[in-house]
């Protein structure tokens, strides 16, 4: 049976690496499928384990030249990832700081290193006119001397603070390829090589070519380990939703042991076990209240503001805070099956997807490296044989800059960075993105369609109307309709009741009740005798409501269910029950189309009522009458005339039209199968979610694309000038120190640019939502 392990990587330097070990991980016996995130440094490998254990595993990554993290927490990690699936991250954001400050050592001591050896390579400098001081034969001694020192400790900095990328050119050689780490052991090796040669063997070169270029090797080392390091560090940024939301989990939990309150790691937490909340503590994990009531801030998974008044039989999340009560919930969720557990999975796996646009950068990437080779071959050969004296030294010195300046990283972290950052810039406010492709398609939406149910409404009916007929007023009107539909199942009925509760209310016992199918119900309420129905009840028992009939038509009018309500065969009134419409759908409705979006209501109800919620929110475009298996035939039927469709759904019902759609949205209050069904799970039922979604993909793949212009103008313009084509005309010659420095920027450029994710506000966020009327109010 196949598990999945996540492994931290060490010594990956570009997204060249990644790939290299993918295909080393994928070549394992055993091993279904390997993928390498080189933005988060990790490895996730699904595997069989009689046949691809652990070990097998770090075998692999250890052959194609890289290294596993903390071999001992790994494996650690490895195993707690069976019980915990929020485990892994802490490891990996602790293997973030160690390669930072690994990489920080190794540039101190190659900056450290480059101040001598740039000094001596320029023996003209004042300071440094002592050895001419002497004899010619003396002086040429001593600065051969100073030379050969230099290439000693050029060499040391090579050996150690340009190990990885030594070990990394042969790793890539092995596997046929080439990457970031080839061009730069090929640059700074051939400056090193050419240098020595010149120093030890200065008649082997034409009279003033041999000079040396040790500086070139030490300082372009040094710059590009710093530009590594700066990587490192803005990346761990990058995923700082990864940590927030795992900071978010209790460290113990108070469990009910006999008559004993116990408190114990979360881990240890059990499914049965009952546990005690108090005010101002997280909930531990997921379960049921058995005892007590409470609000609960669950802003943290949600990323709604407003607590959530919960009592016994109400679902709590692990995570979420209590406010105010104290409470016992029963277990129900623990360790990898706890909400957040899956939503910190579900990120993680977001962040290491690969978009579209990514696997062709892929494709782009695999054939950079040789082209960049082989152009620093053909500038060597053209400036060697065509070039200005000293040609042969023109010619190293173009070969070298060419294959430093190249800029593999820039091209391959463009995407990857962004979409890193995009997936937790959602996350955090309860937006789940499954993976890069829905990601990508999501910012090329042109058409939202909406379930009316559930989605547009909150799904469950609510009292909206109580209008009194001459002779009674509206609490009376309500404490009678509730009286008589209090033995009542019917949601509708129950409505009314919960609507009575709300106003504070007293609602009296039916002495005598009787419902009537598809009519209404009769009852005794304190000697009075109550119907509460539609016209259908009116007629059977001859009573005449004509006064009320304009009411009742236009509260039908506006979508709702009237009733008529007759106390001793006078009419009493008429109350209104409808489903009512969330909060913010106004707002994120108007906040779609602000964005260019058409917004379509899809429900079964009739024209009649669909018509009506549409002209509440705002929705010019209505599909009613659509029965539950042809939804996703009307969303194809979309797609059919060119549209981008984004699909919004909570029920089961609505899962073929979520997969039919470009990206399915799922309200994370519905049922699991639209969630599985869906690409974008809103954790909060919200509609501004999908306006958040939509606004962070176009946001996103706009980052992505501003980063990868910019890596392959910086490429284009880049390698030509260090090939010298300026020379001719302008006489400027790249220096080497100049495309090393160049090199690092344009890396941690583009990681700047992704981090600029970070502080994006969306307009569905930022707008503030329009109080609803609260239920007196609207009563009143």
């Amino acid at each position: 049976m196949n598990r999945t392990t996540r492994l931290p990587v060490t010594r990956m330097s570009c997204h060249s690496c990644a790939a290299t070990i993918e295909r080393e991980l994928t070549a394992v016996p055993g091993v279904a499928s390997a993928r390498v995130d080189f933005v988060s440094h990790e490895a996730v490998v699904e595997h069989d384990p009689a046949f691809a254990p652990r070990e097998a595993i770090a075998a692999a990554i250890g052959r194609a030249g890289y290294g596993v993290a903390n071999d001992h927490d790994s494996a650690a990690a490895a195993s707690e990832h069976a019980h915990d699936g929020t485990r892994d991250a802490p490891t990996n954001d602790t293997a973030h700081e160690r390669e930072y400050r690994r990489l920080m050592r190794k540039f101190w001591v190659a900056a450290i290193v480059s101040v001598p050896v740039l000094l001596l390579a320029y023996p003209e400098l004042p300071w440094l006119y002592l050895p001419y001081a002497f004899t010619s034969d003396v002086s040429e001694t001593i600065i051969r001397t100073l030379f050969v020192l230099s290439g000693v400790a050029a060499l040391g900095v090579l050996a150690y603070s340009g190990r990885p990328f030594f070990t990394g050119a042969v790793a890539a050689f092995r596997h046929r390829s080439a990457d970031m780490n080839t061009l730069i052991a090929l640059g700074t090796g051939a400056a090193w090589v050419y240098s020595s040669v010149a120093v030890l063997w200065p008649r082997l070169f034409p009279e003033g070519t041999a000079n040396p270029f040790y500086d070139v090797a030490t300082v372009v080392t040094a710059l590009v380990v710093l530009g590594q390091a700066i990587e490192v560090r803005a990346k761990g940024r990058t995923s700082e939703a990864i940590k927030k939301l795992i900071g978010l989990q209790a460290k113990t939990a108070r469990v009910l042991r006999g008559d004993q309150e116990v408190e114990i790691p979360v881990e240890d937490v059990e499914v049965g076990d009952v546990v005690v909340v108090r005010p101002g503590e997280k909930v531990p994990v997921d379960g049921v209240i058995v005892r007590g009531s409470s609000a609960l801030d669950e802003s943290m998974v949600t990323g709604e503001s407003l607590p959530v008044d919960k009592t016994v039989g109400d679902e709590v999340v692990g995570a979420t805070m209590n406010t105010t009560g104290s409470f016992r919930f029963r277990a129900t969720k623990v360790g990898k099956d706890t909400a957040l557990a899956q939503i910190v999975k579900m990120v993680q796996d977001a962040m290491g997807s690969k978009a579209p646009i990514a696997r062709l950068v892929d494709v782009v990437s695999s054939y950079f490296a040789p082209s960049v080779m082989i152009i620093s071959i053909l500038s060597f050969l053209v400036w060697f044989n065509f070039g200005p004296s000293p040609a042969l030294a023109f010619a190293v010195v173009t070969a070298v800059t060419v294959l430093i300046i190249a800029c593999p990283c820039a091209v391959g972290m463009a995407v990857p960075l962004s979409l890193v950052a995009g997936v937790g810039k959602g996350a955090e406010h309860g937006v789940l993105i499954r993976n890069g492709t829905a990601l990508q398609t999501a910012a090329r939406i042109d058409t939202v369609v909406l379930d009316k149910t559930g989605t547009i409404t909150k799904g469950k009916p609510e009292l909206t109307d109580a209008l009194p007929a001459t002779g009674f007023d509206a609490d009376t009107l309500l404490s009678l309709a509730a009286a008589a539909d209090a033995p009542s199942e019917h949601p509708l009925a129950q409505a009314i009741v919960h609507g009575a509760r709300g106003r504070e209310l007293a609602i009296a016992e039916a002495a005598r009740f009787d419902a009537i199918p598809g009519h209404g119900v009769a009852a005794d309420i304190d000697g009075t005798a109550v119907l509460i129905g539609n016209a259908k009840l009116m007629r059977r028992h001859e009573i005449d409501v004509r006064e009320l009939d304009g009411d009742v038509e236009r509260l039908q009018s506006e979508g709702k269910t009237a009733m008529y309500v007759v106390a001793d065969g006078r009419p009493a009134g008429v109350v209104a029950v409808a489903d009512t419409i969330k909060d913010d759908s106004v707002q994120a409705i108007r906040v779609m189309q602000e964005m260019g979006l058409e917004v379509i209501m899809l429900t079964g109800d009739n024209e009649r009522t669909a018509q009506a919620i549409a002209r509440q929110v705002g929705i010019d475009r209505v599909l009613a009458e659509v029965l539950p298996e042809d939804k996703a035939s009307q969303v194809h039927e979309l797609k059919r005339k060119g549209r981008k469709v984004g699909m919004v759904g909570d029920g089961i019902n609505d899962a073929p039209a979520l997969v039919e759609a470009d990206v399915g949205f799922a309200i994370g209050t519905g049922t699991d199968v639209a969630i599985e069904a869906a690409d974008v799970t809103l954790m909060s039922g919200s509609l501004k979610g999908v306006a958040y979604a939509i606004e962070t993909s176009r946001a996103t793949m706009r980052n992505a694309k501003q980063s990868l212009f910019g890596a392959f103008v910086y490429n284009t313009v880049g390698i030509p000038i260090a090939a010298g084509v300026l020379f001719p005309v302008f006489g400027i010659l790249l220096s080497p120190l100049l495309a090393g420095a160049a090199m690092a920027a344009s890396s941690v450029t583009v990681v700047m640019n992704a981090n600029r994710l970070r502080f994006f506000r969306a307009k569905s966020f930022t707008e503030p939502a329009h109080a609803a009327p609260s239920r007196k109010e609207a009563l009143a």
